[in-house]
This record gives C-alpha cells, structure tokens and sequence, in this order.
C-alpha cells in the first residue's frame, strides 16, 4: 500500500531545481532576503555637504528551514556530500504553499546553495522518514519567483 503525502502538515517545500519532487517539507523558514551596502560618493568640486549615495554589493544571508522531514534520497544524498567536505552546491526551490496547501502561493529560487549546517537527525521508525529540527543554507543568490 502506498503511502500518503509525508509533507501534508509542511507550509515550505524544498526542491532541487534540476528535478520535480519535493525533496523535505519544513514548517518554519527565515532568511529569505537580502542586505544592500550603500557607498557614499562625493565629487571633488561638489561642496562636502552634498554627496549621493550609490548602492554597492548585496549580501544574502543564511537561509534557515526549522521542523521538517526528509522523504527522498536524493536530500540525504546532498547531506551526504556536504559531511565530506565536497562543494556540493545546488541550485534549490523554496516553495510556500497556500493556506489550504492545495497550490503554489510562492516560490524562491537559491542558486549555489550549500548546507552549513544540519541539526536533529531523527529516525521514524513508523515511516521512512528522517526529521530534521534545522537545515541551515548558505547561497550566492536568491530570486523570488
């Protein structure tokens, strides 16, 4: 008999973008974001009272996914990769879904994600699933769909 669902009671779905199945579903995520440097910019003849402001590098910050399950092998896999000091950087889809959980409300693209940091490996022995408390990623990018 096939099972159900595994990620019914999970607003955020996380996917690889390179294929179409829900890879872990969390109930909480922070950090979808990002942070602007302004530089101050005066020219030589302009008085020292004046000046404009130029935007300058961004940064993003880390991207936390709290209280989730790990259904696909291809996750543990990464987790896997990221334990062995390889770069395993990949390209991931944050998906929110809607109140009644039946569509897509939005979705974040991170390009070069890699997992920092990985808390609260739990097995279910009822299910053949692995519960995560926090999956914390950094990224070079993220792009709201």
């Amino acid at each position: 008999m096939p099972r159900e669902i595994p990620y019914r009671q999970f607003n955020f779905l996380l996917q690889f973008a390179s294929e179409s199945e829900t890879q872990a579903g969390f109930q909480e995520c922070s950090g979808l974001g990002l942070e602007t440097g302004l530089a101050e910019y005066r020219n030589g003849n302009e008085p020292p009272e004046r000046g404009s402001k130029i935007t300058g590098t961004y940064k993003v910050p880390d991207v936390t996914l709290k209280r989730g399950v790990i259904g696909e092998a291809s996750l543990s896999s990464w987790l896997a990769e990221s334990r062995g000091g390889t770069n395993a950087q990949r390209e991931v889809v944050i998906v929110l879904r809607s109140e009644d959980r039946t569509q897509t409300a939005q979705t974040w693209t991170l390009s070069g994600a890699r997992i920092v940091k990985c808390t609260g490996d739990l097995l279910n022995s009822k299910e053949a699933q692995v519960a995560l408390e926090e999956l914390v990623l950094k990224c070079e990018r993220i792009e709201q769909g």
